[in-house]
């Protein structure tokens, strides 16, 4: 160990902790090791026990509890109450055997060792939560809407928010607070809470993106004011602050698209800094000539190693058995449920800064997270590819790159009008693994094109650019000079092979338009792609649920099945709900068709019987997208007068709901 003391000046101190995340993460995945334990080992060897090169003093532990408090967040934006509700019985059965086997089996091994009950309750909390490190390789794998998948989500929620639970009740008994008169005040004031924070951060937060969704500053600063005031609600009614960053994110991942800007900065920042500042401070408690001092430390983290993976184990493979889930099945669900990092990190903590245990267990717990985060990614790929699909939450032909999204082509005019339009075209272009085509045409009427207008279309251009490269999107800006808007567009799909149009829409026509305008409509009888037109008032993320109506009639017609995948994927990306109102208009009494039993399998159909725009009107609440299709006339019809009038009607009698008319061409 080093005797010239510490690092202190505050230059050096944050050079040493960017070196650490810059080169343990690289270092280690080389050795095919997750990074979050080469952080937590650099933690180690730059700390207090190792090469005494920082201390953990104010600084670091403010930076590590900024970062716990993220990792949380992070860990609620990755929970969503739709995967609850899904599969809500079989969720909820492994939700309460994946957390009550591991409490089980791990209060009683730390009991055999020793430790208090108090101790062993908290350390078997640490083995019931989980954190799901392998989900990107079944997102890989095309495996995520998948019953069982959907089931080990809401099992997540269920154990890790009980988990958290039990780590605010044995902290209040570890400190001799824990009276009849905190349980009937931690009680309502809990449920009180947490239906505050889940109902009312959605409902701010799309006042405030409706307001000033336009700033994505703003946006950012929001969500990150959302994380620390809910955290400090938790303190003040007194449980842990890492509850109210857990239940923060589950709120707000509600109104952010999961491949919008704001969320990939979000993750972004939380990932590269914030996260890593608290898996060093984490590895600065480590004392590794524990292992040397105290042999009983080896035995410790040997028997927890144990007892979390048989607890867990066995929570995936008797409720498997009573699923009927075929073995690979069960395998990906302990793979899943099998890794400890986020939940464990910051219990483990709390429990060590209140003296509840001591650096042996931190020591044993980090020596479980490494064997379980080694081993979950391993299992998960290894019997994920082995998983079949039959049980998918998806109707068949969903999953996967839909070719609709491979060339997203949208027009942009005005950076403040057109920015639900361009994040509608960015998400189906990243949905599909696409790219973004975003064009700007400067119309040549035989004058001279000025340098204004020409600098305008540039400053647009790199706008849309830089939204899509913040999304991780790939993006191909077009600046084109042509005589027509309507003909610009067209030639430009030709040239760049577009395979989607989006389209802006104000909502009604004038006398001099026909039905969308006369530049939608020159372009949706000519385009030889499939045309989205857009009307948003409300800010796309905002949006609550996605109304797909249709007539009984176009459940067999070209283009159904990708107008689904359509909804499908902005429902899926938005975290809204999908539901079809199924509008009959024959007299007779209607069965369901096969096209309605097999493309819609598995979404809510609602089926109403009588006149379209009334019945669809009377379904549309708040915060809906409504998707109207246009896919069953032949193209000559857009040039008849008075053809397709539905979308406008509906468009006028709710000013404020969001609409896309998808158009199929005919071939």
């Amino acid at each position: 160990m080093l005797t010239s003391g510490p690092i202190t000046a505050p230059v050096p101190v944050f050079l040493v902790l960017l070196a650490i995340m810059l080169l343990a993460p690289l270092l280690f995945e080389r050795l095919r090791l997750p990074g979050i334990v080469g952080l937590i080992i650099a933690g180690v060897i730059v700390g207090p026990n190792g090469l005494n090169l920082l201390q953990r003093d104010a600084t670091i532990v403010l930076l590590g509890t900024v970062g716990l408090l993220f990792l949380m967040f992070l860990a609620g934006l990755e929970t969503s109450l739709d995967d609850l509700k899904l599969n809500a019985d079989k969720a909820v059965i492994f939700g309460l055997a994946t957390f009550s086997l591991p409490m089980i089996l791990g209060t009683g091994a730390m009991l055999l060792l020793g430790y208090s009950w108090l101790a062993s309750i908290l350390v078997a909390s640490c083995f019931a939560t989980h954190t799901l490190l392998a989900l990107p390789i079944l997102t890989k794998l095309g495996l995520m809407r998948t019953q069982t998948i959907t089931t080990t989500l809401g099992g997540t929620l269920i154990t890790n928010v009980l988990g958290l639970l039990v780590l605010a009740i044995v902290v209040k008994a570890f400190k001799g607070n824990l009276t009849l008169d905190f349980w009937l005040v931690l009680i309502p004031s809990l449920a009180i809470y947490t239906f505050g924070t889940l109902w009312g951060v959605p409902k701010i937060g799309r006042w405030f993106f409706k307001k000033f969704g336009h700033d994505e500053n703003a946006e950012f600063i929001f969500v990150l004011a959302t994380l620390f005031v809910v955290s400090y609600a938790a303190e003040l009614i007194e449980i842990e602050a890492i509850i109210g960053a857990f239940l923060s994110g589950i709120a707000i991942t509600q109104i952010i698209p999961k491949m919008s800007p704001l969320m990939n900065r979000i993750e972004f920042i939380g990932n590269t800094l914030f996260v890593p500042f608290f898996l060093i401070s984490v590895g600065m408690l480590i004392d590794p000539l524990i292992l040397v001092k105290q042999p009983q430390s080896l035995l410790v983290a040997a028997v927890m190693i144990l007892a979390e993976v048989v607890s867990k184990f066995l929570a995936a493979w008797l409720p498997g058995k009573l699923f009927r889930f075929e073995f690979p099945n069960i395998m990906v669900m302990f793979g899943l449920s099998v890794a400890q990092a986020a939940s464990t990190l910051a219990a483990i903590t709390v429990a060590f800064d209140i003296k509840l245990v001591d650096r042996v267990t931190v020591n044993g717990i980090i020596a479980m997270i490494l064997v379980t985060c080694v081993a979950s990614p391993w299992i998960v790929s290894r019997w994920g590819q082995q998983m079949q699909q039959p049980g998918s939450s998806l109707p068949t032909g969903t999953s996967g790159k839909n070719s609709w999204g491979d060339r997203v082509l949208v027009p942009v005019a005005n950076p403040s009008t057109e920015d639900n339009l361009l994040r509608l075209a960015l998400i189906l272009a990243k949905s599909s693994q696409g790219t973004l085509l975003p064009l700007h045409i400067l119309s040549d009427r035989g004058e001279a094109i000025s340098p204004a207008d020409k600098m305008q279309q540039t400053q647009l251009l790199t706008a849309a650019e830089t939204v899509a490269h913040a999304a991780a999107c790939a993006v191909e800006p077009i600046a084109r000079i042509d005589d027509a808007i309507d003909r610009g567009i067209l030639r430009s799909a030709t040239e760049r092979e577009a395979s989607l149009i989006v389209c802006g829409w104000k909502g009604f026509s004038t006398t001099r338009d026909n039905f969308f305008g006369s530049i939608i409509d020159n372009v949706v009888r000519r385009s030889p792609v499939p045309v989205l037109i857009a009307r948003f008032p409300d800010p796309i993320q905002n949006t609550a649920r996605v109304i797909l109506a249709v007539t009984d009639s176009e459940l067999t017609q070209f283009g159904f099945q990708e107008t689904v995948d359509i909804a499908k994927s902005l429902a899926d990306e938005l975290k809204a709900t999908l539901q079809v109102v199924l509008v009959t208009t024959k007299r007779e009494k209607s069965n369901k068709s096969a096209a309605e039993v097999e493309i819609l399998s598995e979404i809510p159909v609602n089926r109403v019987r009588g006149n379209f725009i009334k019945l669809v009107s009377q379904q549309l609440l708040e915060h809906d997208l409504l998707i109207l299709t246009a896919i069953s006339h032949q193209q000559k019809l857009w040039e008849q007068p008075g053809a397709l009038k539905e979308p406008e009607a509906i468009a006028r009698a709710h000013p404020d709901i969001s609409m896309l008319v998808v158009y199929f061409p005919v071939s």
